[in-house]
C-alpha cells in the first residue's frame, strides 16, 4: 500500500452531524504586575488547580478518591441518562431530537461495558425495530418518526455487532450472540472490498466502487479482533491486519501527519487523504478522525498503539492540547472551539506515548468540557474515552493505567 499526502491549510467547515460547541474565549493581555499578584494569591490559597491544563479535575478526583472505574461508570451513566429515552432511542437533544445509528451503537457499547442489561435491551430493541434493514445493516438517520436516510454507516454496524457479541457473553444471552454474528456477517457481505490484494473495511455499501472510500475512524481494532474470535471467520483477522497497515501508512511520514477524516483508495491500494466522503476537499483531522487515536490506543496490538503515539508528537504542540474541533494534518488549528472528543483523542495519544499525567489531565479536561457544554457527541466520547482508555471493560489493554 502506498500513501499520497496533501495538507494545505484551510479552515474546517462545520459539520451538523456532530453539533457545535461554544467557542473558547481568548485571554486578553494582562499586566505583568497583575499576573504576579494573581500567582502569589494562587499559591497562598492553594487554587493552582484552576489552571487550564485540567489540574482542577485532577485535584477533585484525588480528594474524592474516585478511581478510573468510578469515573468511567459515572460518565457512561450520565450519557445513558441524558440521551437514552425510555423507549430505547438515543435522542440527539442538541440537534433537533433526531437519531443516528452511531448513537444507538454507542449506547449499546456503554451499557454492555458497565453491565446495564436493561439499557442494553432497550437500545437494541429500538435499533432493531426502527433502523435494521433487510440486509441486516442499519439505516443511518431517523427523524420525526421515520427513517430519512437508509444508507448504513459502517462504524455503527461494526460497533453494534461487537456490542452484541459482548452482551451475549456478559449477559449470558445466546440470542445476542446470534444477532451479533448475523450483523457481523452483513458487514462482511456489504461493507468490505478487496483493494490492491487486501480486504478493506469501507465506509458503507455505497463506498465499495473504485476508488473506494474509507473512514479511518471506523477502524476499531478491538472490535475487529473480537469478531474474529466470535465468528471464526478469517476475514475479520484480515481486516484487522489491513486496517493496521492503512493507519500506520497514513501516519508514517517524517514529519508525522495526523490521521485524516476520510481516505480514498485506488484499485492498486494507493490511499489518498481527502476532506469529505465524496472524495473532495482538503484533508483534515476533525471530528471523524479524532476518534481514531482512542480506538488505536485501546488496541492490544503494538503497531496500533504506535500509530496513536505518533499523533502525540503533533498534538502535544497543538492549540488547546489537541482539543479543538479541527486541525490540518500537520497540526495547525482550523477552529478555536474545543470539544471533548478532541481532548479524549489527545489523551489517548499521550497515553500511548507513555505520558500518563498528560493523558489523565486531558481526560479530566474532556469531562469539564462535556459538563459545561452538553452535546450528544461530546458526552458520548467523554464516556467512551474513559471506558476504552482507563478500564478493561471493552479492551483488556487499557493504556492509561495510572498517573
Amino acid at each position: 500500500m502506498s500513501v499520497r499526502m496533501s495538507d494545505p491549510v484551510r479552515p474546517l467547515t462545520g459539520n451538523d452531524r456532530y453539533g457545535r460547541r461554544p467557542p473558547v474565549k481568548r485571554r486578553g493581555a494582562v499586566r505583568r504586575m497583575a499576573v504576579a499578584i494573581i500567582a502569589v494569591l494562587a499559591v497562598a490559597v492553594g487554587i493552582a488547580a484552576l489552571s487550564i491544563d485540567g489540574s482542577r479535575a485532577t485535584a477533585q478526583r484525588a480528594a474524592t478518591g474516585s478511581s478510573p472505574q468510578v469515573l468511567a461508570r459515572t460518565d457512561s451513566s450520565a450519557f445513558l441518562h441524558r440521551y437514552l429515552g425510555a423507549d430505547g432511542r438515543v435522542v440527539r437533544t442538541d440537534q433537533g431530537g433526531d437519531t443516528v445509528s452511531e448513537g444507538q451503537a454507542y449506547a449499546l457499547l456503554l451499557s454492555v461495558a458497565t453491565g446495564q442489561a436493561a439499557d442494553f435491551a432497550s437500545a437494541w430493541r429500538w435499533e432493531r425495530a426502527h433502523l435494521q434493514l433487510p440486509s441486516g445493516l442499519f439505516a443511518y438517520h431517523w427523524s420525526n418518526g421515520a427513517v430519512v436516510s437508509n444508507q448504513p454507516a459502517t462504524d455503527a454496524d461494526l460497533i453494534t455487532a461487537w456490542a452484541l457479541i459482548l452482551a451475549g457473553q456478559r449477559f449470558a444471552s445466546p440470542t445476542y450472540t446470534t444477532s451479533g454474528r448475523a450483523v457481523a456477517s452483513a458487514v462482511l457481505t456489504n461493507e468490505t472490498v478487496t483493494v490492491g490484494g487486501s480486504l478493506e473495511l469501507v465506509a458503507g455499501p455505497w463506498a465499495v466502487a473504485s476508488p473506494v472510500v474509507v473512514n479511518p475512524s471506523y477502524l476499531a481494532p478491538e472490535a475487529l479482533t473480537a469478531l474474529a474470535t466470535a465468528t471464526g471467520d478469517p476475514r475479520w483477522s484480515a481486516l484487522a491486519t489491513s486496517s493496521t497497515d492503512l493507519t500506520s501508512g497514513l501516519t508514517g511520514f517524517n514529519p508525522v501527519h495526523l490521521l485524516p477524516d476520510w481516505v480514498v483508495m485506488a484499485s492498486n491500494g494507493t490511499a489518498t487523504p481527502v476532506g469529505a466522503a465524496d472524495g473532495t476537499g482538503v484533508p483534515a483531522y476533525g471530528l471523524d478522525a479524532q476518534r481514531s487515536p482512542v480506538w488505536l490506543a485501546s488496541s492490544c496490538t503494538t503497531t496500533d498503539r504506535q500509530v496513536a503515539a505518533r499523533d502525540w508528537t503533533v498534538l502535544q504542540h497543538a492549540d488547546h492540547g489537541g482539543g479543538n474541533l479541527g486541525y490540518t494534518l500537520s497540526g495547525r488549528s482550523t477552529s478555536s472551539q474545543v470539544n471533548p472528543l478532541g481532548l479524549a483523542a489527545a489523551a489517548a495519544a499521550a497515553g500511548a506515548a507513555g505520558h500518563l499525567r498528560s493523558a489523565t489531565s486531558l481526560l479530566d479536561q474532556a469531562d469539564q468540557q462535556s459538563q459545561q457544554f452538553h452535546t450528544y457527541y461530546g458526552d458520548a466520547w467523554a464516556a467512551l474515552g474513559r471506558v476504552l482508555l482507563t478500564t478493561d471493560w471493552l479492551s483488556p489493554c487499557p493504556v492509561v493505567r495510572s498517573a
